[in-house]
């Protein structure tokens, strides 16, 4: 049987504890290397955003107490700010446990805008004591090809910053971070950037962008997201941006059937969001995500937390089988049985880490 340093080697990932210029990296430097790393990854992938706004401004659209049978407050705000090109908002949803003094909250983008939804098993997290904040992504931008006129995309000069969408999404998620550094019920130290599939790749960006989330949880993310492109299975980088090209900046095209040649690979993003915590989820059915490269990534990212004297990813010398819980360093991983979806055994595992 391979070992997980022979699988490593195979995949001839490039060095994740070594400057462009080639300098080793060391725990006094580490930092500059991460902000490197999401650079090569904005230039490369995901594309550059605007800079933060001065100010959110925070409007309550509607307020209902001792929802879900008693044991939260839903909240429906607009949150709006400055753009280029004038006012920019999108409307948020917020559950609060009832009588919450500084919770953890979640901030989850989904793909829907209901509260709950099948993905988000509300009355479960704050019978966990926990808040969350969903944004329905659309909201932010469309998941469609719109000439980047629409949504968010429409307020700024897109020749300046090449965004793709999943950028425009987690520019939304530190958005919505800006507005809880005021929320009375707000743990500041204990917020996660949440979501699933191609959402989940917006939580990984989202974390890795901005220090002030704890934790990242990123749900059968899968290609481009915490799943190695080199040596993968299933989705390759030819279908993602064939299907969905708005997702990204128009860098990553170039690396279509060139993988090989890609200076950085996703265990950069995964390192990215070093020391702070991650955890990811796979699926064994989930062969379009590939859990096996998922898994690698978590292996080859974990170096980041070690060099800085954490414990990173703490795994068996083997490839992943369903039932797997990895969760004894800062970074996680699980397996399940099943399909693509974000289920409750799902959300289990990640209140089981915020």
């Amino acid at each position: 049987m391979n070992t997980i340093e022979t699988l490593l080697a195979a995949r001839r990932l490039p060095a994740l504890l070594r400057f462009a210029d080639g300098r080793a990296v060391t725990a006094e430097s580490f930092e500059e290397r991460r902000l490197e790393l999401v650079d090569i990854l904005c230039r490369e992938v995901y594309g550059y955003a605007p800079p933060a706004p001065a100010t959110v401004r925070v409007t309550e659209l509607k307020c209902k107490e001792k929802d879900f049978a008693g044991k939260g407050t839903l909240r429906q705000l607009q949150l709006s700010f400055d753009t280029d090109n004038g006012e920019f908002g999108f409307p948020v949803t917020e559950v609060i446990p009832t009588g919450a003094e500084k919770c953890p909250v979640f901030v989850f983008i989904n793909f829907r805008a209901e509260v709950p939804d099948r993905y988000f098993p509300t009355e479960e997290i704050l019978d966990a004591g926990c808040a969350v904040v969903r944004i329905y992504y659309n909201d932010v931008a469309f998941d469609g090809e719109d000439a980047f006129k629409g949504g968010i995309a429409a307020m700024y000069d897109r020749a300046k910053y090449s965004w793709g969408k999943i950028r425009m999404w987690a520019f939304a998620m530190s958005r919505v971070m800006d507005y809880l550094q005021t929320a009375p019920y707000a743990d500041k130290s204990r917020i996660a950037a949440i979501g699933h599939s191609r959402l989940g790749k917006t939580a990984l960006l989202a974390a890795a962008t901005d220090p002030r989330f704890s934790l990242a949880c990123a749900n059968c993310s899968g290609c481009t997201g915490d799943a190695l492109s080199r040596g993968k299975v299933g989705e390759h980088l030819k279908e993602i941006c064939e299907r969905f090209p708005y997702w990204f900046c128009e860098n990553y095209f170039k690396y279509v059937e060139k993988e090989e040649e890609m200076p950085f690979d996703q265990h950069f993003l995964v390192a990215a969001i070093a020391p702070r915590r991650v955890a990811l989820g796979a699926a064994i059915e989930d062969v379009w995500a590939d859990p096996n490269s998922q898994y690698l990534s978590a292996c080859a990212a974990s170096a980041a937390w070690e060099l800085l004297g954490e414990k990173g990813f703490v795994h068996p010398d083997r490839l992943p089988v369903p039932g797997d819980r990895l969760d004894a360093g800062r970074l996680a991983y699980h397996l399940r049985e099943g399909t693509h979806f974000f289920s409750r055994a799902d959300w289990h595992r990640y209140l089981c880490l915020i």
